[in-house]
């Protein structure tokens, strides 16, 4: 395996940061385009195209999340097969992977498409974008295999250790879908539908990209013919890891929704200032997501070779850097949040709520630290079904109802209801550490057992 595939050798911490930079930069570029649509309907159309573009692109986020979160178990099971020196067998998980996704990605572009009038009167579009946002539902959902492929080389290629083939994918998107967006928004008025066709024709050529540019600079996996037919037992590793996933990332994404309804009912002002902060959020929550979605390959490949301790070693230094740039978030939240804020808006009480409420969230920065990169270090071990668990529990029992009850009881201040999320991710970091203590120590040998079983 080349050097520039092999996670298993050189220093643990360079190398993961080498391995974690581009997925960064990735994660930047996707936040970058998916802002494009928007900011570019916003200067050519009215209101109307831009609140269907919006809300038509939060539905499809939550698409997409789903699938990216599904493909998990490709980037693991590939690390894994990676790091045991087995080529063949990495190889029938990338071929099992796309024979799988193709059939899933259909059905659920038939089922959607089916459905869209539904997840429009779902999403309580108002009556003058409606109809836009049909068009642009449309276009998106019928492109949906599109949009699984476009995840899934990325996917295959972090497994085989080079995060920086995707991102030079995702540059080429982001380039070609403003490019597009431009040209069909504007001189061609297209309005909503300009720009879901600017997105999905920026993936497809993605795409062509990718598997030109994989020809002329191989994996080190090279897929035959019948890596593509389906074997029952790695369809069920991958799905094993990839659904537990896939239905985490769905519930957080229907969990924010009603966090954000909770707060619409505290009127206008309370409303503008959580939108404002999730978005500031959202960018903030780059570095430990991307630090956590590296580390699962990174575990994975290292753990397929039977180096356990410098996959706990991975883990450790992953843990210490998100928490403290956690810990620089909070800062930067108690002295220029309110700053920070005023730069999305100017009217003062928008801020001064927003302010309250960025303080208290930004304790949650902390406690992702922790889990976040503790969930990813459990995939690897195929053990995602804990991640899913943690979630669940953390949004029944601290997320919605703390929220809920912070918006009763404290109507004069988002700060308290900011507290809801920081809660929450205390008790998942606790969950973590005991479940860790217990079940995956580098000193229990049934660690080793298991893995050594799952990779004969």
């Amino acid at each position: 395996m080349e050097n520039r595939f092999n996670l298993t050798k050189g220093p643990i911490a360079s190398s993961l940061f080498q391995f974690a930079l581009p997925y960064l930069i990735t994660i930047f570029l996707q936040q970058l385009y998916g802002l494009a649509d928007l900011f570019i309907a916003g200067q050519f159309d009215g209101t109307q195209v831009s609140a269907a573009i919006s809300i038509g692109s939060q539905f499809m986020h939550m698409v997409t999340v789903v699938i990216i979160g599904l493909s998990m178990g490709t980037t693991v099971m590939v690390s894994r097969w990676m790091g045991a020196q087995d080529f063949k067998k990495a190889s029938r998980s990338a071929g099992n992977t796309l024979t799988l996704f193709l059939g899933v990605s259909i059905a659920l572009s038939i089922i959607l498409l089916m459905s869209s009038d539904l997840i429009v009167t779902f999403l309580h579009v108002p009556a003058d974008s409606i109809d836009e946002c049909l068009k642009y539902l449309r276009i998106c959902l019928a492109g949906i295999p599109v949009i699984t492929a476009y995840n899934l080389v990325s996917c295959i290629c972090r497994g085989c250790g080079d995060s920086v083939s995707p991102t030079i994918f995702v540059l080429a998107a982001c380039i070609l879908n403003i490019g597009l967006d431009v040209v069909f928004v504007g001189p061609m008025n297209m309005d909503a539908s300009g720009a879901a066709w600017g997105t999905l024709l920026a993936q497809f050529f993605s795409v062509i990209i990718a598997l030109t540019f994989l020809k002329r600079h191989p994996l080190p996996i090279q897929l035959r013919k019948e890596d593509f037919k389906p074997d029952p037992e790695t369809m069920k590793s991958l799905l094993s890891i990839g659904v537990p996933i896939a239905c985490q990332d769905g519930f957080i994404q229907v969990a924010f929704l009603i966090i954000t309804m909770i707060g619409n009912m505290r009127g206008l002002t309370d409303a503008a200032a959580i939108g404002i902060v999730e978005k500031i959020i959202s960018f903030l929550f780059m570095v430990p997501s991307a630090l956590s979605q590296s580390l699962s390959a990174f575990a994975a490949q290292n753990i397929g070779a039977a180096k356990y301790g410098r996959a706990m070693q991975s883990l450790k230094i992953s843990c210490i850097t998100a928490v403290g740039y956690g810990a620089l978030v909070v800062l930067l939240a108690w002295i220029a949040g309110a700053w920070m804020i005023s730069l999305f808006i100017k009217d003062s009480q928008v801020v001064e709520a927003g302010a309250a409420y960025f303080r208290s969230y930004s304790f949650d920065t902390l406690g992702v630290g922790i889990h976040f990169c503790m969930a990813s270090y459990f995939c690897a071990y195929q053990k995602s079904m804990i991640s899913f668990i943690q979630n669940a529990l953390s949004v029944i029992l601290f997320r919605i109802p703390l929220a809920w009850l912070a918006s009763i009881y404290f109507p004069q201040s988002l700060f308290w209801m900011g507290l809801a999320a920081p809660i929450g991710s205390l008790f998942q970091a606790f969950f973590c550490l005991v479940y860790f203590r217990r079940h995956l120590s580098l000193w229990n040998p049934k660690i080793i057992k298991t893995s050594t079983k799952r990779l004969s």
